[in-house]
């Protein structure tokens, strides 16, 4: 269940531009984001690490993407393969809302029980 919390907690700070736009709520899970959105990389890290340690493929493989995009300010300080994950991460932020909303959507239903 830590990969879909993890999902959760990356995707809304994927996807922060796009909550103003749900009703009711929308505004409260912006204010929750932008704060989370402090601790960007912090999450992204941790989101990587707890993808590679409890992977199922659809939840680890949305975290471990979530993970890049979030780290992309510092992949260019690991040695070898930073500027590598760089390109990819880079590539991948193109889709951040999208990539937002599906960890968002997965985490939810994987604390459900309904999609693991």
């Amino acid at each position: 269940m830590i990969v879909e919390i993890i999902n959760i907690i990356a995707g809304l700070v994927l996807a922060m531009g796009i909550l103003p736009n749900i009703p009711a709520i929308g505004s409260s899970l912006e204010k929750i984001a932008k704060w989370l959105g402090r601790f960007q990389v912090i999450i992204g890290i941790i989101a990587i690490i707890v993808a590679i340690l409890y992977f199922t493929l659809i939840q680890g493989t949305v975290a471990i993407i979530a993970g890049l995009v979030l780290v992309m300010g510092i992949l260019p300080s690991i040695p070898a393969i930073g500027t590598s994950l760089e390109k990819i991460a880079k590539w991948l932020g193109g889709f951040q809302t999208i990539i937002g909303i599906i960890a968002i959507i997965l985490g939810i239903l994987g604390i459900l029980g309904i999609f693991v």
